[in-house]
């Protein structure tokens, strides 16, 4: 009966989806040789375009995109799949089938297609139509099925083994997520026998030596597996046993989530199963993308930025002795080390026992990070000043770049030069990073990625006096999430909570 449902649906969908590939290259035709036509006009005569030779052919680019479609797997089952995974896949299909149609129609346009060559724009216009189209059709559909499954249909019934903490989190866990269709209907516990009636308020039918029976009498579409970590070594036989039932079989690992703030994925080399723990998400296009990004927003900051720049730097020059440019040893991608540039924003012409006593006499709480700029002498000491509001080094053409963030569009070069991003966590000192990862858990993590000029963290306010453990958490919550979109969102962010917030000083 599920699997019944589960085709019908997917039959549903692939009938659908060919509607709105086809109504999709019809309506390009009509946006292309109408309001289009204003700003660009066809080199040919309105009165001799007709839609049988200057249309993309339906019947083809229908045909090449459900294929494409059917290639990428936008039509197997994922009840667990994300929105968002879901719209990436459809924009690679989008870009993937108009290309190919282009490719196919350019090659046999005399033999099959009467000389027609439909306009460059009008592949343009029709891949935006078909990915805006099936972006909204398919929202529309999840929110139809998520309706339906609330009322009981279409939801796939699963099995929980193992009746532990790990057991427990994944029937929670699957509760908070109906959207999924996933409906926990009862447990077999880790241990032989069945030692209690219910867990959860589910029924517990039965031991590991009961598996077989339990799945014969209690039929399930889906059977997730959450053995504690002490009965680890047990997982390959069960997987064995599993292999005699039509089931969906997911393993649960007994960890703490804790340890893998990145995405965890699965893959394969030759044969050998390769579980992923720690990965950049920036490899492959991901990687790509947001280096183009770079290039190009931080060229055209640069562009927009290059006058008040050479402004700053006349004034830096006249507040006092000392470089227009400061350098400082920072940390980025996998650890390696770069020089930051920043406008200088403090004397240097301060010897320690100075520094010292005026130091005591400026209020305001210790930071969450080191400033960069001390003058002293003694390394050692320098490193047990932490920046103050009020602190006496700084100068006042200083004060105000720190207060706007203005000191740190040098750092725009640190990003053309692949050192840094646009987007990212704040880099930190080598020092205080060997510090810091014995510290706190998860810390080296932030170094999967570039470092940022501007983060996820600084553009909601943890910036200055904040708390280290909130900064790691919304930097570690980037990392997991990261997508070009989440760049570009951050990057809006910035243009209003970026540069003049209450914590930066």
């Amino acid at each position: 009966m599920l699997r019944a449902r589960a085709s019908f649906f997917r039959n549903l969908l692939v009938a659908t989806d060919t509607c709105v590939v086809a109504g999709s290259v019809i309506a390009a035709y009509f946006v292309r040789f109408g309001p289009l036509a204003r700003w660009y006009p066809p080199a040919e005569a309105p009165d001799t375009i007709g839609f049988a030779r200057h249309s993309i052919p339906v019947i083809a680019a229908t045909a090449i995109t459900m294929l494409v479609f059917l290639a990428s797997n936008l039509y197997v089952a994922r009840r667990d799949q994300r929105l968002h995974v879901e719209l990436r896949a459809i924009l690679r299909a989008t870009v993937m089938a108009v290309l190919l149609t282009f490719a196919f129609v350019s090659f046999f346009s005399r033999i099959l297609f009467d000389g027609r060559d439909p306009s460059r724009l009008q592949y343009v216009t029709w891949a935006g139509l078909l990915f805006v189209s099936m972006t909204v059709w398919r929202i529309v559909f999840r929110s139809a099925v998520r309706k339906l499954r609330r009322r009981g249909w279409n939801l796939r019934h699963v099995a929980i083994i193992g009746t532990g903490r790990l057991g427990q989190i994944a029937c929670r866990t699957l509760r908070r997520n109906g959207w999924t269709g996933l409906n926990p209907v009862y447990f077999v516990t880790h241990e032989p026998r069945a030692t209690r009636p219910q867990c959860l308020d589910l029924p517990v039918r039965g031991g590991l030596e009961d598996l077989e029976a339990v799945l014969e009498q209690n039929v399930v579409s889906g059977v997730f597996i959450a053995l504690p970590a002490r009965r680890a070594g047990e997982l390959p036989r069960l997987l064995e046993r599993l292999q005699r039932f039509p089931v969906d079989v997911r393993v649960v690992p007994d960890m703490n989530p804790s340890h893998l703030p990145i995405n965890m994925t699965a893959g394969e080399l030759e044969g050998m199963p390769i579980l992923s723990i720690r990965e950049t998400p920036l490899a492959g296009w991901g990687g790509v993308t947001k280096r183009a990004l770079d290039l190009v927003g931080g060229l055209a900051a640069l562009a927009i930025f290059a006058v008040p720049m050479a402004v700053i730097a006349v004034l830096v020059r006249l507040s006092g002795p000392g470089p227009v440019i400061f350098r400082q040893e920072r940390m980025s991608l996998n650890g390696q080390c770069f020089s930051l540039f920043k406008f200088r924003t403090m004397r240097t012409d301060l010897d320690e026992r100075t520094v010292l006593a005026r130091a005591a006499e400026a209020a305001g709480a210790a930071a969450a990070e080191e400033d960069p700029e001390t003058g002293p002498a003694d390394a050692a000491a320098a490193r047990r000043h932490w920046t103050r509001r009020d602190d006496p080094r700084i100068t006042g053409v200083g004060r105000f770049l720190r207060k706007t963030s203005l000191d740190e569009l040098p750092q725009l070069f640190n990003v053309l030069l692949g050192e840094m991003s646009l987007v990212g966590p704040r880099p930190e000192r080598p020092e205080l990073i060997a510090r810091f990862r014995d510290d706190w858990r998860g810390y080296m993590l932030r170094q999967n990625v570039k470092a940022g000029m501007t983060g996820w963290a600084q553009v909601n306010g943890l910036r200055g006096d904040t708390s280290l453990r909130k900064r790691l958490q919304y930097d570690l919550f980037y990392i997991r999430n990261w997508s070009l979109l989440f760049d570009l969102r951050i990057l809006w962010m910035t243009i209003f909570r970026g540069f003049v917030h209450p914590n930066a000083h």
